[in-house]
């Protein structure tokens, strides 16, 4: 059964200093799963579109870590050594992908952008991908580089849109003060959304109703 992921940020968000919750976080990231509810619409290991196609998982066999710590094994690696990831759901029909993210995002020291943009985000904006939800309250810190990447994924969505949900504030901070706030949505109700209520496909007419209205 997953765990209780509201309580860990209701207990943690901004209440600790962030070098103990990173710490906590990590004695406990093992028994952390990507949300399952939606298993029965959607599995990327079982569709032919998407970069994970064919991924067969154990649910005893922990292999994957986040500095030495082991991480729940539905997790997918895409080549980073500190974040991993689940895509959720993906609709190519209205042309839109929820991703949930679990570990340290660093793009100084390992490139982390580029590595996703290369072989999960190229793979889904070919197939008509170009509005992104990206959930990140299990991303614990955020090391910057250049934005470049976040530019060439900002221009190749065209019409659409990469959202994040319930990252942590000082994560969002980092993204701010580095100017890449300028290719992602994120602030307000996306900051603090109850996600798992939804429906992947209610999930995606909510977000898209918050973007249409700071557009208008």
């Amino acid at each position: 059964m997953a765990c209780n992921h509201n309580k860990f940020l209701t207990n943690e968000r901004g209440t600790l200093p962030r070098r103990y919750v990173f710490s906590r976080y990590l004695c406990t990231v093992h028994s952390l799963e990507p949300h399952f509810t939606w298993i029965s619409q959607y599995s990327a290991s079982e569709d032919p579109r998407s970069p994970f196609f064919g991924r067969e998982y154990s649910e005893f066999y922990y292999e994957n870590a986040v500095y030495n710590h082991l991480i729940h094994p539905q997790w997918d690696d895409f080549g980073s050594q500190t974040l991993y990831l689940k895509i959720l759901f993906a609709d190519y029909q209205d042309g839109f992908a929820i991703i949930e993210f679990i570990g340290e995002w660093n793009d100084a020291l390992y490139n982390d952008i580029m590595m996703l943009k290369r072989e999960v985000i190229e793979i889904l904006n070919q197939e008509g991908i170009n509005q992104f939800i990206l959930i990140g309250e299990n991303v614990m810190n955020f090391h910057a580089s250049d934005d470049s990447y976040y530019e060439e994924w900002f221009q190749d969505c065209e019409e659409g849109w990469i959202a994040l949900l319930n990252f942590r504030e000082h994560v969002l901070n980092e993204f701010r003060s580095n100017g890449i706030d300028y290719y992602l949505n994120f602030g307000g109700d996306l900051d603090d959304l109850e996600w798992r209520k939804f429906g992947p496909r209610q999930l995606h007419a909510f977000v898209l109703g918050i973007l249409n209205k700071r557009l208008n």
